[in-house]
């Protein structure tokens, strides 16, 4: 059983059973109160899919991309969860969720996924279908691109606005069933260069 956190766009969270069933899944496409509703949002799942935090095997964290602000609440609230019940964490690629969900809805061909990346740039990141474990098979790491100068894909653009907890969770039990974990590096997507860089430092003179 995993729990499933994504706040790369809105906030997601779900709980998946070990075949990838989704059985409950709450989220909001608010990109301004990830901190706000991440607490509440795990209780309801657990709730709703009437599972206690000791019978999950894995948390899943989406690493983006995603702006730095969001995102790093939802893989803090995964690493302290996981921490605290003793379990790992999955980290998965958040673009990765959008790909399977639309090669499960009976996608094919090659696929460019674009979230809104602030600033007037665009997260991508593009696909070449799935591979033989269903996994979404990407042709290129996300990047950033200028919003308004997006490459024009192979095949089909797909700008997506919200990410589903329940579709990571689906690609990180497919990808346990498959031995390919881990599928992604423990490290958020952010893309960017941060704001505000570590000072120097003054020199002492003695």
């Amino acid at each position: 059983m995993l729990l499933v956190i994504d706040t790369s766009t809105g906030t997601s969270v779900a709980v998946v059973d070990g075949d990838g069933g989704v059985l409950a899944e709450v989220g909001t496409a608010d990109t301004m109160r990830h901190a706000e509703v991440i607490g509440e949002g795990i209780r309801d799942v657990l709730d709703r899919a009437g599972v206690r935090p000791a019978t999950l095997s894995g948390v899943v964290a989406g690493m983006g991309p995603g702006p730095f602000t969001g995102l790093r609440v939802g893989i803090a609230a995964a690493r302290t969860f996981a921490l605290g019940i003793g379990v790992p964490v999955v980290p998965v690629v958040s673009h990765d969720a959008i790909a399977h969900a639309w090669y499960a809805a009976g996608g094919t061909g090659a696929l460019q996924v674009v979230t809104d990346a602030r600033r007037r740039e665009s997260a991508v990141t593009d696909y070449d279908g799935v591979d033989d474990a269903g996994l979404p098979a990407r042709s290129s790491a996300p990047r950033l691109e200028p919003r308004d100068a997006v490459p024009a894909p192979r095949g089909i653009r797909f700008d997506a606005e919200t990410v589903s907890a329940g579709a990571l969770g689906t690609v990180a039990a497919l990808a346990r069933a498959a031995g390919r974990l881990p599928i992604a590096r423990d490290e958020p997507l952010y893309l960017r260069a941060p704001d505000v860089t570590p000072s120097a430092g003054k020199r002492v003179l003695r």
